[in-house]
């Protein structure tokens, strides 16, 4: 039987504090049929949008937009919102982001888009649509031990798992899950050397209390009882399940599961303990930067360094900490060092002083394999409004004990703008850390409309040798024969003429490239494309790239 510990952290009064009547009622959104048909874009863009191309930069960090066309530039009049990112573990210049995919603003059906990068985000290739016509929303990304991606994607008559062998360039395969998800699902691979390496996990916030686990690389799943339901969930180093959904018990709670044998493959997963977190009755009071949508999700994260004894286990999220209720939403983190029984109190993440019309909102968190804990969120608190926000972004090297000082990673955007007939961002952005930094997806309005974007933070490691690519690069461990800042070891390519495929075209492209005047695919950098680096661009180099890019 389940052991049930309920834990009220009092951060308030329990009471909620009046409202300014200009502040709607948070209500609880669940994702709903589309009123609209698929619509094609706009033959003429909608006001406010621009063609832009190029990242969009602030104080050195560059957000570099994923849903473009193959030039890099903005595609008007579609929308796009709730990313989610996956980075191929056996090569980190692999980043594959799925999205809502709005064709056109005129309309709310949505699609299962997607786009990939191979050179460790610099670039990207936007795919479309994994079922073009077909809706998907609600997509989650998660990459397995071999570098499979595999995709979520829910609709109203089934949740599908697409998977990917070629790192994001075609999917391939595709489960369907029973009964489907209704709302909110999440996924997660085990990535630990324990027993239920390789296991995928899938939960959902709403509607069916359930939990799902494929032990055949997403060929099926097995659908069980477990708990209560989840936003997101997270496999600790001694391979234990965790399971977090905010604000979905009685009182506004924080809900944590943890099964301590889903890993079996042999056994039925079950609940070991139950926690429900009261931090604040101040929770959720209002959803002004997102009115149609949430201000995010509960984020559970374990510490990755190694098998550590006190079972170091995170939450972070939005809640109203502020006894004044002025204040209304903030990041908080709370910490538990024994797998989930007791917790710390909350910490307060964001470091500005409480104050009206400033909004921490959409926080996300993801830890390192060396035990740092990464924390991003969207906050008005240089503009004062709540429709203009800027990315923040902070740290913690000491298991949440501190945090580094908060600084703006983005430009300012306006979160009212780009609506696709829902008045929302979406519900959610997504990242993936690494030991020297961290991997966004983030959706924004730069452009007039929303629009998705990869970022950045700390040294690029496009070669995953946990060395700054600046520094392989002026220290000589990687050759950068074109001098544009990336070695050249990550830049190979194996579709030249940008089609999303390789075929023998693109060995053709490679040769008419190499022998024009100006070189004009590679910066006459002839090894970029002679990954045997025998001198000649010749067919074992095609079919040893091709062998890269689409095993």
């Amino acid at each position: 039987m389940s052991m049930t510990l309920r834990l009220l952290v009092m951060a308030g009064a329990c009471a909620p504090g009046a409202l300014a009547q200009s502040e709607p009622q948070l209500t609880t959104p669940h994702e709903r049929p589309p009123a609209h048909p698929w619509m094609p874009r706009p033959t003429v863009a909608p006001a406010g949008t621009v063609t832009h191309c190029g990242p969009w930069e602030r104080d050195g960090f560059r957000s570099i937009q994923v849903n473009v066309d193959a030039r890099g530039c903005n595609i008007v009049g579609d929308a796009a919102n709730e990313p989610s990112i996956a980075v191929d573990p056996t090569d980190p210049r692999k980043i594959v982001i799925g999205w809502r995919q709005f064709d056109s603003v005129l309309s709310d059906f949505r699609q299962a888009g997607w786009g990939y990068s191979h050179d460790g985000g610099h670039t990207w290739v936007f795919r479309g649509s994994l079922d073009p016509g077909v809706f998907g929303s609600d997509p989650v990304l998660a990459a397995g031990l071999n570098g499979h991606i595999y995709y979520l994607s829910i609709n109203f008559d089934e949740t599908r798992v697409f998977r990917s062998l070629d790192a994001g360039i075609t999917f391939r395969s595709r489960t369907q899950l029973v009964p489907y998800l209704y709302d909110k699902p999440w996924m997660v691979v085990d990535m630990t050397d324990g027993i239920g390496r390789g296991n995928i996990y899938i939960t959902s916030a709403t509607i069916y209390n359930r939990f799902f686990r494929s032990l055949d690389d997403g060929a099926s799943f097995t659908e069980y009882a477990l708990g209560r339901n989840s936003e997101t969930l997270t496999v600790a180093p001694d391979g234990a399940v965790y399971l977090a959904l905010g604000g979905g018990g009685a009182g506004n709670e924080w809900d944590l599961t943890r099964s301590d044998n889903a890993a079996n493959r042999s056994g039925v997963p079950s609940a070991a303990t139950e926690a429900a977190l009261c931090l604040s009755c101040l929770v959720g009071q209002s959803n002004l930067p997102n009115p149609g949508g949430l201000l995010g999700q509960l984020w559970v994260g374990a510490h990755r360094a190694g098998a550590d004894s006190r079972r170091l286990v995170f939450l972070l999220g939005g809640v109203g900490l502020d006894p004044a209720n002025i204040d209304l939403v903030d990041v908080a983190f709370m910490r538990s060092n024994d797998g989930g029984v007791t917790w710390d109190r909350p910490v307060v993440v964001n470091d500005d002083p409480p104050r009206r019309g400033s909004w921490q909102w959409f926080a996300m968190m993801s830890v390192a394999p060396n035990g740092r804990i990464d924390a991003v969120w969207n906050d008005t608190r240089n503009s004062g409004q709540a429709n203009l926000s800027e990315l923040f972004y902070s740290y913690s090297t000491d298991a949440g004990e501190t945090w580094s000082k908060n600084i703006p990673i983005s430009p300012i955007f306006d979160s009212w703008v780009g609506w696709p007939q829902q008045a929302k961002l979406g519900d959610y952005y997504h990242m993936v850390s690494d030991n020297l930094g961290v991997n966004v997806a983030y959706a924004a309005t730069f452009n007039g409309e929303q629009d998705i974007y990869f970022l950045r933070i700390g040294p690029w490691d496009c070669n995953g040798n946990e060395i700054d690519d600046a520094l392989d690069i002026s220290e000589a461990r990687s050759r950068d024969c074109n001098a544009n800042g990336l070695p050249d070891e990550c830049e190979y390519r194996a579709d030249a003429n940008g089609d999303g495929l390789t075929t023998l075209s693109d060995f053709a492209a490679f040769q008419r490239a190499l022998a024009g005047p100006e070189g004009t695919l590679t910066g006459g950098c002839t090894e970029l494309l002679d990954p045997d680096h025998d001198g000649d661009v010749d067919l074992h180099d095609f079919y040893t790239l091709q062998s890269v890019f689409a095993p």
